[in-house]
C-alpha cells in the first residue's frame, strides 16, 4: 500500500487528495497542517471581518471530508526537511513521516521588509490566514486607525474587510497605483476611487521607512500615527525545504506538466510552485486558488500511478471591493479593443488570432467565454468575434462549438 504525505492544507492539498483517491482507493495519505483547523477558503477571510460569513461556512470542504477520504491530517505541525533518498519528512515536533510519493503544497508565506523599529509596533498584524483574522478582529473598534502597508489584493480585501468597524484606514504603497501587479493605470484608478468613496486614503509611491510605537515616518517625509498596523506588502513561496533538499527553483519550486519536481517522486502544487502560463510562455508563480486545486489534483493523480498533465494555466483574477468587480486574465499584449464609460472598463488583448488576456472591470458578465477562449487558444477566425467582442455569448462561437461543448444543445 502506498504511502502519500502532503505538506501544507489549502486548495492544492484538497486537490491532491481527491486526485490520489480517483485512482487509488486504498493508499494511505498524510496531511502535514501548520495551521490547526479544517482546511478553509482563505479568500473568505475579509468576509469573516465583515459578518457576512462564519467559520463553518468558510470550510472548503465538508467537516467529514478527510474521514471519508481515509486522510491522516497531523495539525499543528511544521516540516523542516526533506530527506530525498530516505523518503522521509522530518517534522518540527522531531517526528518523521515516510512517504513513497510526496506533494509540497506549502502555499506562501507573507514578505515584511526589516522597516527600522518595527519591533516597537504593539498592534501588528498579517492579513494570510484565518488566526491572522482573528487576532486582528480582537483589536478592531470605531475609534481606532489603521495603516496598512500594502495596497495589493491581500492589503485592499483587508481595508474593505475592516471598513465599518473601525475610524480610519491608510494604505501606503511604494507603486504609484493600487493592484500594481494585475491592473494598468487607468483601471487601477477607477478601483481606487470606489475603495476612496468609503473613507479608505492612499498614499501611494510611498511607504515607511521607520517606525517608533504608533507612528509611521514615511519616505515623503511624511507622519503617520495609527492604533493598528497590518502588514500586507507582499509573499513568498515556501520554496525552502525543497531547494535545500535540491529541487530546481526559480522564484517558486518548477515543475512539469505533471506537476513532478527534479527530485524523484517528488511534486509540487499551488502557490509554491513555478509553471508555464500557456498566454505568454513564461515559466512563474500563479497565485491562484482554482489553479491551485488543478494542480494538486493533477500531482495526485500522477503520484498514485494515473496519466494526467495542465498544459492551459494561465493567470487569472476575480476581485471586487464594495461592489465593484474586476476579472482579468492572461498577458495584456498585442492589439488591444477597449470599451470605456462611467464605472466600467472592457479591454481585450488579441495577438496571432488569438484572444490572448482580458480586463473587465465593472460588466464582466459572462466573462467565462472570454476564459475559455483564451485557455482553449480558439482561433478567432474560428468565431464571430466581432460579435463576441461587444456581447459575450455562445451564439457567436458557432454551430460545432455549442456541438462540443454543450453536447448537441445548438
Amino acid at each position: 500500500m502506498k504511502k502519500y504525505v502532503i505538506i501544507g492544507n489549502g486548495a492544492a492539498a484538497v486537490g491532491a487528495i481527491e486526485g490520489i483517491r480517483s485512482v487509488d482507493k486504498e493508499g494511505g495519505i498524510t496531511v502535514i497542517s501548520r495551521e490547526p483547523c479544517h482546511v478553509y477558503a482563505r479568500p473568505l477571510i475579509s468576509y469573516l471581518l465583515q459578518g457576512k460569513t462564519d467559520k463553518k461556512r468558510m470550510l472548503y470542504r465538508p467537516e467529514s471530508f478527510y474521514e471519508d477520504n481515509g486522510v491522516k491530517v497531523m495539525y499543528g505541525r511544521a516540516a523542516v526537511k526533506i530527506d530525498p533518498e530516505g523518503k522521509k519528512v522530518k517534522l518540527d515536533s522531531g517526528e518523521e513521516v515516510n512517504y513513497d510519493k510526496l506533494l509540497s503544497a506549502c502555499g506562501s508565506d507573507p514578505f515584511v521588509p526589516a522597516f527600522e523599529g518595527i519591533e516597537t509596533v504593539k498592534n501588528r498584524f498579517g492579513f494570510m490566514t484565518l488566526s491572522d483574522a482573528e487576532a486582528l478582529e480582537k483589536e478592531l473598534s470605531e475609534d481606532k486607525s489603521v495603516l496598512i502597508m500594502g495596497a495589493g489584493l491581500i492589503g485592499l480585501k483587508c481595508a474593505e474587510g475592516i471598513a465599518e468597524r473601525v475610524g480610519k484606514i491608510t494604505v501606503c504603497d511604494l507603486a504609484p497605483r493600487v493592484l500594481s501587479s494585475i491592473l494598468d493605470a487607468d483601471c487601477a484608478s477607477l478601483m481606487q476611487e470606489r475603495l476612496e468613496k468609503e473613507g479608505i486614503e492612499f498614499l501611494l509611491d510611498d511607504t515607511a521607512v521607520r517606525f517608533d510605537g504608533n507612528k509611521a515616518y514615511m519616505k515623503s517625509g511624511k507622519e503617520v500615527s495609527f492604533d493598528i498596523l497590518i502588514t500586507a506588502v507582499g509573499v513568498r513561496a515556501n520554496i525552502s525545504l525543497l531547494k535545500e533538499a535540491g529541487a530546481d527553483c526559480g522564484r517558486g519550486i518548477v515543475t512539469d506538466e505533471k506537476m513532478q519536481t527534479s527530485l524523484k517522486d517528488i511534486y509540487a502544487a499551488g502557490d509554491c510552485a513555478e509553471s508555464v502560463d500557456s498566454t505568454s510562455g513564461q515559466r512563474k508563480v500563479m497565485a491562484i486558488m482554482p489553479l491551485a486545486y488543478m494542480q494538486g489534483r493533477c500531482a495526485g493523480v500522477n503520484m498514485a500511478g494515473g496519466e494526467e498533465i495542465i498544459d492551459n494555466a494561465m493567470p487569472m483574477n476575480s476581485i471586487g471591493f464594495f461592489g465593484l468587480h474586476c476579472m482579468s486574465a492572461g498577458t495584456y499584449e498585442g492589439e488591444c479593443y477597449e470599451e470605456k464609460g462611467e464605472g466600467y472598463i472592457k479591454r481585450l488583448y488579441t495577438k496571432d488570432n488569438l484572444l490572448k488576456g482580458f480586463i473587465l472591470i465593472g460588466k464582466n458578465a459572462r466573462a467565462g467565454i472570454y476564459t475559455a477562449m483564451i485557455r482553449n487558444k480558439t482561433p478567432l477566425d474560428s468565431v464571430d468575434f466581432e460579435t463576441l467582442k461587444k456581447t459575450p455569448s455562445l451564439a457567436p462561437m458557432g454551430k460545432s462549438y455549442r456541438t462540443e461543448k454543450l453536447g448537441g444543445v445548438v
